[in-house]
Parts: C-alpha cells; sequence; structure tokens
C-alpha cells in the first residue's frame, strides 16, 4: 500500500505542513481554453463554462490593494480567454509586486487575439509560456497539431517587443508522459540551443512542472492501466530536501467564483480551504481566515510536487 503523503511529509518536518506566509495569490479566470491539452489537470477546453465575473475580480483587486507586497499569477484554462481578462489586469494595475500571465501562447496568433503580445507589453506582464517542449513533434502530440508552430510565432512576436531582454519570459515544459522531468537546468540549456539556433529566440527561465494524476492525464493513466505505477513512481521519488519548499506553504489559489484553496490542483479537485466549521473560505473572507500556521490540504497527488527536484508554478524546488 502507498504510504500516505501527509505522513511522509510530517516525517521530514510536521511544520511543512502548515501554511507558512502569503506570497502569491494565483487566480484562475475560469475553464475556457482554445486548447484540448493531454496533461491539463482542469479539462479546460473550448466547451468551458466556468468564467471569472467582474464581482470577483473586484475583490481580488480589493485583497490586492491591502497587500501591496504580493505576486499575482494569472492562470486558467487559457485565461487571455475570459472576456473580463483586460478587466483584471487594468483593475490591478500597480497593486502587486509582481503580475504573471500563464500563457498557452497560440492563443497570442489566434484571430481575434493578436492585440495581446502588446497589450501585455503595455502592462508589463511577465509571461509564463507553457511550451512543453523545443521539438515540434513532441508539442503538437500534447497540444494538438499546428500548436508549436503558432506559440514559435508568438514567442519571435514577444520577442519583438522586448520580450526576454527588457521584460521577463519564461517557458514551462511538462513531461511528455508518465515520468519525472530531467534537470532543470539541464533542460533550460537544451531549450535555450535549440530555439535560439533553429528560431532565433530568447527567454529568461525555464520551469520544469511534473504532470499532476489528475483530470485529463489521470484519465490518460487509467485508460494505459498506469495510474497506480505513476503514483508508486512519484512517491519513489519523494526528495525531503523539497518537502520545506512546496508551494501551497506560501500560495493561494482563487476559483472563478472566489473559493481559495492551497493549491490550482487541488481547486481542480474540489478540496478547498475551510474555516473551523467546515465552511468554505472566498476571497472576501481570507483576511479573516487565520491562514499563518493552518493545516494544508493535502492527499496523494501532492507527491507530483516532491518527486526528483520537485515542482511547482515556478519549476524545481532544489537545484
Amino acid at each position: 500500500m502507498l504510504p500516505s503523503f501527509k505522513d511522509r511529509l510530517q516525517a521530514v518536518n510536521p511544520e511543512f505542513e502548515t501554511f507558512e506566509s502569503l506570497q502569491t495569490l494565483q487566480v484562475n479566470l475560469g475553464n475556457l481554453c482554445n486548447l484540448h491539452c493531454s496533461h491539463c489537470h482542469v479539462d479546460a477546453s473550448s466547451r468551458g463554462t466556468e468564467i471569472m465575473g467582474t464581482d470577483v475580480i473586484d475583490q481580488i483587486a480589493r485583497f490586492l490593494a491591502r497587500h501591496p507586497n504580493l505576486t499575482l499569477d494569472i492562470t486558467g484554462g487559457c485565461p487571455e480567454m475570459n472576456p473580463h481578462f483586460r478587466y483584471l489586469v487594468e483593475q490591478t494595475e500597480r497593486l502587486s509586486r509582481q503580475r504573471m500571465l500563464r500563457s498557452n501562447l497560440a492563443i497570442m496568433v489566434e484571430p481575434g487575439f493578436e492585440w495581446l503580445p502588446e497589450f501585455c507589453r503595455c502592462h508589463e506582464l511577465t509571461i509564463v509560456g507553457s511550451l512543453p517542449c523545443y521539438l515540434e513533434e513532441n508539442v503538437d502530440q500534447q497540444r494538438g497539431g499546428g500548436v508549436y508552430r503558432k506559440s514559435i510565432q508568438a514567442l519571435k512576436r514577444l520577442n519583438s517587443l522586448g520580450y526576454g531582454t527588457e521584460v521577463e519570459l519564461d517557458l514551462v515544459y511538462n513531461p511528455g508522459g508518465d515520468f519525472v522531468p530531467g534537470s532543470q537546468s539541464g533542460l533550460e540549456l537544451a531549450y535555450k540551443e535549440a530555439l535560439g539556433k533553429c528560431h532565433g529566440i530568447a527567454f529568461n527561465h525555464l520551469f520544469t512542472i511534473t504532470n499532476a494524476p489528475i483530470g485529463r492525464f489521470r484519465e490518460h493513466l487509467e485508460a494505459t492501466d498506469t495510474y497506480a505505477e505513476y503514483l508508486r513512481m512519484l512517491a519513489g521519488r519523494f526528495n525531503a530536501e523539497t518537502a520545506g519548499n512546496i508551494m501551497c506553504r506560501t500560495l493561494i489559489s482563487v476559483d472563478w467564483q472566489g473559493r481559495i484553496y492551497n493549491c490550482d490542483f487541488n481547486q481542480a479537485l474540489g478540496m478547498p480551504i475551510t474555516a473551523d466549521d467546515g465552511s468554505e473560505i472566498t476571497i472576501l473572507e481570507l483576511d479573516d481566515a487565520g491562514m499563518n500556521g493552518k493545516q494544508i490540504e493535502l492527499a496523494q497527488h501532492c507527491y507530483c510536487c516532491t518527486a526528483g527536484e520537485g515542482s511547482s508554478c515556478t519549476g524545481a524546488l532544489v537545484s
């Protein structure tokens, strides 16, 4: 039987299963997306109906105004497809130390969205672009035919606007199957060499993120009868050195209705942060929730964050 992740974490240090301090507010604008990626943990697609409205965006802006030293991490789905994306960016102007936009890149060259690169540059958004490999075949296999070429086109446009030099541009690697990423530093060098040589593209950092065994990726694992094997592999690669750096100790995830979670994976699984009476907490109650020292909602999928070099929304946890 697979050991409990909670027990493994507690054995390293009981403090690691508690929230430390808020540094990043991650806002998920919904599950609407122009792609249908095989590893997607939120089952995002063009049929997505969960779309954050302006009322929740206003609540988020007010919270950030009270906490000006946070990082705002904007995600989805494809966050740019939310009809209120511009509104969020404009309402949170100068309210955060950094604003990160997680983009699938391909959206930036889709008809009707060509304005995105200039808009992002104007508002100095850090771009975190998903590019699960530097090889066209591997990207299209995960994300759909033609996505690699669209991503390269978007990256070239971003470079022309100063991204990768004057404004931060980071890329994200996801494994193409049921394995843990290799060395983040080694993969970053390979990406920079390949993209620079073949396409003249520059970027700042590469983040390696392990596929979580939930959502669409879990469906794939179950269909191939490898779900249990994948979990055992993740547990077997548990790295105690990553335990104190797991992102749920400093990050809060907000869903399209304003409910809060310890991470985007927990959000996808419907595992919200709750008050002592069991009621759900929203962004409205977050100031009064007494988060520091609060127990984190943990489960077996959390093994994906501590395997190998570790995994977070900003990549590896140890070198």
